[in-house]
C-alpha cells in the first residue's frame, strides 16, 4: 500500500521541483511540469527547451487538465487520511518521518538520508530536534511574555496619563470659560454704566441748552417787537414822528 502510494507519488510529482504537480503544463514532448517551475527553468536557461529532453517547446504550453485533476484528487485524498489519523509520511517515500535535517529544516525519511541533497548534512531523530526547537521556542515565548508584560504596564501608564491630561484640559477648559464669563459681564456692566453716566450727562446739558434756547428766543422775540415798532415809526409823517420820538427811544 505505502509502495504503491509512493510510485503514484513519484509519478505526480514534478521533474523540476519533486513536488506535486500545481497547474501542470504539457509540452510536445509529453513531458509534464509545473507551469511557474517551467517557466523559471526557461528564464534562467533562456531557451525555450524541455527541462528532461532538451526537445523546444512553445511559448505557451497547454494545460493538462487530466493531471491537474489527478494530482487534486490524490491531495485531498492525502490530506483527508491525515485528518483521519494516519501518521505524516515523506511525500516522496512515503516512509515514516524519523530524521530532521538541521540544514535544510524539513523532516526526512530513512530513504531521504541516502539521497545527494541531504549528503554531509547533520541529521537528528525527530523527537531530539522536536524538543531542541520546542526549547527555544519556549525560550523565546517567555521573553515575548515578559516584552508583553512590560508594555502592557506602560500602555496602562499611558493610559492613566491621558485621561488625567483628557480631565485637566476640560478642567482648564471649565475655568477659562468662567473667567471669561466673569470679564464678559463684568464688560458688560461697565458698558451700561458708562452709557448711563453718558445719558445723564447729556440730558443734563440738553437741559441747560434747552433753558438758554428759551431765553434766546424771548429775546429775539422782544427784539424783533422793538424792530417792528422802530420801523413802523420811521415810516409815520414828520410830525407824527416826532411826537413820539420820545417813547420811541426809552423803548
Amino acid at each position: 500500500m505505502a509502495s504503491g502510494s509512493s510510485l503514484l507519488e513519484v509519478e505526480l510529482s514534478c521533474p523540476v521541483c519533486s513536488e506535486i504537480f500545481r497547474d501542470p503544463v504539457v509540452l510536445r514532448c509529453s513531458h509534464s511540469f509545473c507551469k511557474a517551475c517551467l517557466q523559471q527553468y526557461w528564464d534562467q536557461k533562456g531557451s525555450l527547451e524541455c527541462p528532461v529532453c532538451r526537445r523546444r517547446s512553445s511559448m505557451d504550453p497547454p494545460c493538462n487538465l487530466s493531471l491537474r485533476k489527478t494530482c487534486e484528487a490524490f491531495l485531498k485524498e492525502r490530506s483527508q487520511r491525515a485528518k483521519a489519523g494516519f501518521e505524516v509520511l515523506c511525500s516522496l517515500h512515503s516512509e515514516k518521518l524519523k530524521l530532521f535535517c538541521l540544514e535544510d529544516q524539513i523532516p526526512l525519511c530513512l530513504v531521504c538520508q541516502t539521497s545527494r541533497k541531504h549528503e554531509n548534512h547533520k541529521l537528528l531523530p525527530v523527537q531530539e530536534a522536536a524538543e531542541e526547537f520546542k526549547e527555544k521556542l519556549r525560550t523565546a515565548l517567555a521573553l515575548l511574555q515578559e516584552k508583553l508584560k512590560a508594555f502592557n504596564a506602560v500602555k496602562l501608564i499611558c493610559d492613566q496619563t491621558a485621561v488625567h491630561n483628557k480631565s485637566q484640559a476640560q478642567h482648564t477648559e471649565r475655568q477659562i470659560k468662567m473667567e471669561f464669563e466673569k470679564l464678559q459681564q463684568f464688560l458688560k456692566d461697565e458698558e451700561a454704566a458708562r452709557i448711563t453716566a453718558l445719558r445723564e450727562e447729556e440730558e443734563q446739558k440738553s437741559q441747560k441748552m434747552k433753558e438758554k434756547i428759551e431765553k434766546m428766543t424771548e429775546v429775539i422775540s422782544s427784539l424783533s417787537e422793538q424792530i417792528r415798532a422802530i420801523e413802523q415809526e420811521l415810516g409815520a409823517e414828520d410830525v407824527s414822528f416826532l411826537q413820539s420820538i420820545k417813547d420811541t427811544q426809552n423803548r
